[in-house]
């Protein structure tokens, strides 16, 4: 797996409306390293109908952040950024 300062952070769930949420099935799929074969994270192996249900969830937040101007977003993106450099690999 890859190595992160805070290993909890690397979850095998997808962020859906605003939940951490698993396949129904409970079933994950390996992610790995073309280089390597290495499994550096594992994700869930959703159905159809879940995946369905995602994009109609991620079309609706799209609208409210499609109304932000440019800038809004930028600096919103920017302070994801930073926070994601000070959990991620050092």
């Amino acid at each position: 797996m890859l190595p992160l300062k805070d290993p909890s952070l690397l979850i095998d769930k997808c962020l859906v409306n605003g939940k951490w949420v698993g396949a129904q099935s409970g079933k994950t799929v390996d992610v790995t390293n073309p280089a390597t074969g290495d499994v550096i994270a594992r994700i869930p192996s959703m159905s159809a109908q879940e995946v369905e249900d995602v994009i109609g969830h991620a079309n609706a937040a799209f609208r409210p952040w499609a109304r932000r101007s440019a800038k809004e977003r930028s600096a919103i993106l920017r302070k994801w950024f930073d926070r994601h450099c000070q959990v991620v690999v050092s």
